[in-house]
């Protein structure tokens, strides 16, 4: 704090006066003095900038200073501060005395400061005394100044460094308490530093006494080696015990435990207190009107600057309902665990990031492995190699996205060591975030199911091949005229060709020319029966592109001598650039000529009108592909029309009532649907729709699909 009074001048030796005007010079030394004494007066608040220019104004009026200057350091960051005094007989500007000031004193070095410089009156030279401030001299920097010659007098530097001491104690005081400011609320954290001094210490260890019984919860302290200090007034409302109780012996708090804890906590707390570490316990605490609570116990030591322990700290806190919803949980879990030990079926569960957490017992079981052998990321050993990797697939962007998890895949079956298909499905847990908590799941054998659907498409495959087949005796007449006429047209060219050859001469080009039609005519017989062999012939499923307007003229060219028959007026209105749809060809045509068949004998009864029959193609406003055919027979009562497509119910004599069934079946398994509905007038109108085929995807028939799949 001392003040640095610079280098001495010619003003250090003084002249010799009279006894008189030295006590006059000391008199007014004195009372200069108690007046510089009597500024830390004026400085409450501890602003460093009111110090600093009421200590200007003080050394002016009472040195007769022409000049003083003040330079303090401040926190990084902040604007410096610098403050001028001038005498009214000072003719240089503010901002001049700082340039000249700053080119003087720029170096912080006292030791190169100048005694003197240039004055602004004239030829004089200003006197100058820097003095630097604070205890290491870094505070900043005070500047006195005077024109006259023998400025400082012995009792002017006097003054000056009482007054630098002054302002350098009234500064430090004003950064403590500035300090003191900005760290109040860091003050309980940073205690083990202020434990450092002593009264710091005290002051800390009076407030954590107020705040413990102030507290709501029980809080206590004891000395390093386990006898009780402080109690909070909690403990006391809790428990009914006295201070003088607590005080009156160490352990006297242990009375008030549950006899079946106190062994313990006696061990865990004197092994804490022993050990000097922070330490927890659980235990039952007996409350004033008997009553056992369970309480959860936490201390931790504080310690000195040197490590030694002080006191021990700690909280005792009610537990007991956190301590019963833990129990409720626990048995809700033990309850859930036993269910899913004890459901007859195989569940699991996993963790949000998809590693397998739990298996059952029934699931653990049917593999044959052990519960370890599965969990985190094994569970894919239940699988079968060529479903692994799909699978796998398929599980992890669920689990990146949270959507349900459902596979068909084939799990490993230990008593007959054989795999078998499953499905296995998870939902999530989410929380009110809509994050995932947990993932549950099941798995179902659906071996013998598989096997069963597997049996009913081969019997629906035989059931269709069955119908086909009595559509056949049906179309015998009109099969039989298909046939006949070109087998009339090869015979009587055939003779045709011999009399052209048994002529003299012989007319060779008229028999190559009756010839040419004989080989067409033995061509459309032939393909009018291969059409016929493929429609009734028992074939796997065939997926191809298929044109329905080009299928359907082809069923027409074998039905018409039929229609023609039962005098059925034909119209056709085939869409043009109907788009192609994918299936098996055979099936479909099998279905138009199933509508067509019924459409006829619907007719069959009619003698009133014409029987006209429209068979039309085109898409309907879900964008499918649309067969309409259209009838004016009996029509169909509303009572069948649910009824008819239902196996073996039929309105015909004589029929089976499986045609309708067989033909919806087949067009679900090209997922398209088959409906009937009244015409407005007489009549029925029966229509199916399938889906246009989509560039790049293939069919999805499962009216005849493979007996194994795999997994998707």
């Amino acid at each position: 704090m001392n003040g640095d009074p610079g280098r001495p001048g010619r003003a250090d030796v003084e002249p010799v006066r009279e006894p008189a005007e030295e006590i006059k010079s000391l008199q007014r030394c004195l009372n200069d003095l108690v007046s510089v004494l009597a500024l830390p007066a004026m400085w409450p608040g501890g602003d460093a900038r009111r110090i600093v220019n009421t200590l200007l104004d003080a050394l002016v009026e009472m040195l007769g200073l022409d000049l003083a200057y003040a330079r303090l350091k401040v926190p990084a960051g902040e604007a410096p501060f610098e403050t001028v005094r001038l005498a009214s007989s000072m003719r240089a500007s503010t901002e001049e005395i700082r340039t000249l000031l700053t080119d003087a004193f720029g170096n912080d070095d006292p030791q190169t400061w100048p005694s003197a410089a240039p004055c602004a009156n004239g030829n004089r030279d200003l006197q100058f005394v820097p003095m630097r401030l604070g205890l290491q001299h870094d505070a900043g920097v005070i500047v006195a100044a005077s024109c006259r010659e023998d400025f400082p007098q012995q009792t002017e530097r006097l003054l000056l460094s009482v007054a630098a001491n002054q302002a350098a104690i009234a500064l430090q005081e004003a950064r403590l308490l500035e300090e003191q400011r900005r760290t109040a609320e860091e003050m309980e954290w940073r205690a083990a530093q202020r434990t450092r001094e002593l009264a710091a210490a005290v002051e800390e260890l009076q407030l954590r006494v107020s705040m413990l019984q102030q507290l709501p919860a029980v809080a206590w302290c004891v000395t390093p080696d386990g006898t009780p200090d402080i109690v909070n007034q909690s403990w006391f409302d809790y428990s009914g015990q006295t201070p003088e109780v607590i005080h009156s012996r160490p352990d006297a708090w242990m009375d008030s435990l549950h006899p079946d804890d106190r062994q313990r906590v006696a061990e865990t707390f004197r092994s804490g207190i022993r050990s000097g570490e922070a330490f927890t316990m659980e235990a039952r605490f007996r409350r004033q009107d008997g009553t056992y609570r369970w309480h959860l116990t936490r201390a931790t030591p504080i310690r000195d600057s040197e490590g030694n322990i002080l006191r021990f700290v700690g909280t005792t806190t009610d537990i007991e309902d956190q301590k019963r919803a833990q129990q409720r949980v626990q048995d809700s879990e033990l309850s859930l665990r036993l269910m899913t030990e004890t459901i007859p079926e195989m569940l699991w569960s996993a963790t949000p990031d998809g590693a397998i957490d739990y298996c059952n017992g029934r699931l653990l079981e049917y593999s044959g492995f052990e519960s370890a052998a599965v969990l985190g990321q094994n569970w894919v050993r239940l699988l079968h190699p060529d479903d692994v990797e799909p699978t796998v697939k398929v599980w992890a962007r669920c689990v990146a996205t949270g959507d349900p998890y459902r596979v068909e895949v084939r799990t490993f079956h230990a008593p007959d060591r054989t795999y078998r298909w499953c499905v296995t499905s998870a939902l999530p847990l989410l929380d009110a975030e809509r994050r995932i908590l947990k993932w549950y799941g099941t798995v179902v054998d659906m071996h013998d199911w598989k096997q069963a659907q597997d049996n009913l498409r081969s019997m629906q495959a035989e059931l269709a091949h069955m119908a086909r087949v009595m559509t056949m005796g049906e179309l015998t007449a009109s099969i039989a005229h298909e046939v006949n006429q070109p087998l009339a047209g090869i015979i009587t060219n055939a003779n045709t060709c011999l009399l052209m050859l048994g002529a003299d001469p012989p007319n060779v080009e008229g028999a190559r020319e009756t010839a040419r039609r004989t080989i067409r005519d033995g061509n459309r017989a032939a393909n009018v029966i291969s059409r016929l062999r493929t429609l009734f012939a028992r074939k796997e499923i065939v997926a191809e592109s298929v044109d329905l307007n080009e299928a359907t003229r082809e069923v027409i060219t074998l039905f018409r001598s039929a229609l023609q028959r039962n005098r059925v007026r034909l119209r056709l209105e085939l869409a043009e650039s109907l788009p192609l749809v994918t299936g098996d060809r055979v099936q479909l045509q099998q279905v138009i000529l199933n509508l067509l068949t019924n459409a006829s004998e619907a007719m069959a009864s009619v003698e009133d009108r014409h029987r006209e029959l429209l068979v039309s193609t085109g898409l309907d406003p879900t964008g499918m592909v649309r067969v309409t055919v259209r009838d004016n027979g009996v029509g169909i009562g509303r009572k069948d029309a649910d009824k008819i497509f239902t196996a073996f119910y039929t309105t015909k004599r004589g029929g089976m009532g499986v045609g309708l069934s067989v033909s919806r079946s087949i067009i679900e398994g090209h997922r398209g649907r088959l409906w009937a509905s009244s015409n407005e007038g007489p009549g029925a109108t029966l229509s199916f729709a399938i889906p246009q085929a989509q560039e790049g995807t293939g069919p999805r028939l499962h009216y005849f699909a493979d007996s194994v799949r795999r997994p998707v």
